[in-house]
């Protein structure tokens, strides 16, 4: 007989009529959060390695999944950066109100963790450390934009979206024209980056999707002492090897420590 996989917790989204699902290992503080990509969901291989540490070194975690991903409610095409951060908001001021936090962010959710970092500037030791994978933030205005043809371009005004293959998913992966212009509203990397924690970025350099220079130019908008780069030769998008993984995990119990001292 095999396991089934933990009911998520269920809590009602801020302002609508859907709920967001989440996950929650209970342990010591400070509590790492994973903050999932762009259509990822919260059961992904590196969320679960992360789960499965924490149960076995007794830490707190926590993940869930934004609106229209995953096991949460509401419709994906409707999300945009500024929505998916309040999302996020409200599960971590729901389900871990008070204490250090430890930000995991993958792909987009690195963009929202440097949010969440910047927004909590007024809360010292709020937010202890931040460990970025593949790190997307800007991608809507850095990486999708300049690669859109005239004809997609033409698409976005007409249908106000545009759906394009996925290598990683059967359905077609949807920008839509909020996404977009909500992305160059939320855009983080237009100066310096003041996160008041330590960073620690862990970069693929055989990133199809978001090649390393991306991660080079984020380093030199994050001044101050405590900022780490780790580049990984043959590393993909979702650096879900186990070499990568083992990485993965060592980055958060470094910041672990960290955040203990």
């Amino acid at each position: 007989m095999t396991d089934q996989p933990a009911a998520p917790l269920r809590i009602p989204a801020p302002g609508d009529d859907h709920s967001l699902a989440a996950l929650q290992v209970p342990g010591r503080a400070p509590t790492v959060v994973w903050l999932g990509g762009f259509r990822s969901d919260m059961r992904g291989t590196k969320a679960e390695r992360l789960s499965d540490m924490a149960e076995r070194d007794g830490f707190s975690f926590l993940r869930f999944d934004y609106s229209g991903h995953g096991e949460s409610g509401g419709r994906f095409e409707d999300g945009t950066i500024s929505f998916w951060t309040r999302d996020a908001e409200h599960v971590i001021d729901t389900l871990a109100p008070g204490g250090p936090l430890i930000l995991v962010g993958s792909s987009m959710g690195a963009w929202i963790a440097l949010r969440l970092a910047m927004a909590r500037l007024d809360q010292p030791g709020r937010v202890a450390g931040l460990v970025l994978l593949a790190p997307a933030p800007d991608f809507t205005s850095r990486l999708l934009e300049p690669r859109l043809t005239e004809a997609q371009r033409a698409e976005i005004d007409a249908k106000g979206f545009l759906a394009e293959p996925s290598p990683y998913d059967p359905r077609p992966t949807v920008y839509t024209r909020a996404l977009i212009e909500d992305g160059r509203a939320q855009s983080v990397m237009t100066g310096p980056i003041r996160t008041g924690c330590p960073v620690h970025i862990i970069q693929g350099m055989a990133d199809p999707d978001v090649p390393h220079a991306h991660a080079l130019e984020l380093l030199t908008c994050l001044p101050g002492e405590g900022v780490a780069l780790t580049l990984v030769p043959g590393g993909d998008h979702r650096l879900s090897r186990e070499e990568d993984l083992r990485r993965l995990e060592r980055a958060v119990a470094e910041m672990i420590e960290a955040g203990q001292s």
